[in-house]
């Protein structure tokens, strides 16, 4: 991985710039890599939240592009960002601006951008020089006190 050591704690960002296969086995591995991200800050997002996110995002890039897939997190004091590059220019379908009505829950598709609107603190698309970054936000949470640190 790119950037500091997991262990590492500061205030200052920290991020991670991996390349993913373009297959469905990068999803597994995306969402590996944002929960061990995330297990090493004292507090941090809700890293079901950005499994689940990340998931879709991964997801999406390997569907609907082709061609190299990257995923940047960002841990930063105040939540994290997850990034999905892809070389595709396309704006992700309705990731922003809902579409009209609510989908099919008889469907199969639909439902991830849904998620990430919904779930995220903001989330949007950028272009990058090679496509371009699909992206959420997280807010930090404080962890749950467990019952053997009282």
């Amino acid at each position: 991985m790119n950037g500091p050591a997991l262990h590492e704690r500061s205030s200052a960002p920290a991020c991670w710039r991996i390349p993913l296969p373009h297959t469905a086995a990068a999803v597994p591995v995306a969402r590996a890599l944002v929960r061990t991200a995330l297990a090493e800050l004292e507090h941090a997002a809700d890293s079901d939240t950005a499994e689940l996110l990340t998931a879709e995002l991964v997801a999406n890039a390997v569907e609907h592009t082709a061609g190299p897939i990257e995923l940047v997190v960002e841990l930063r004091p105040t939540g994290c960002q997850v990034e999905v590059h892809d070389p595709d220019p396309a704006p992700p379908g309705d990731l922003t601006h809902p579409a009209a009505g609510e989908p099919d829950p008889w469907q199969e598709h639909g439902r991830g951008l849904l998620l990430i609107r919904t779930l995220s603190s903001s989330c949007g698309h950028r272009p990058t020089d090679a496509g371009k970054a699909v992206w959420f936000r997280l807010p930090t949470v404080p962890r749950q006190r467990r019952p053997s640190e009282t």
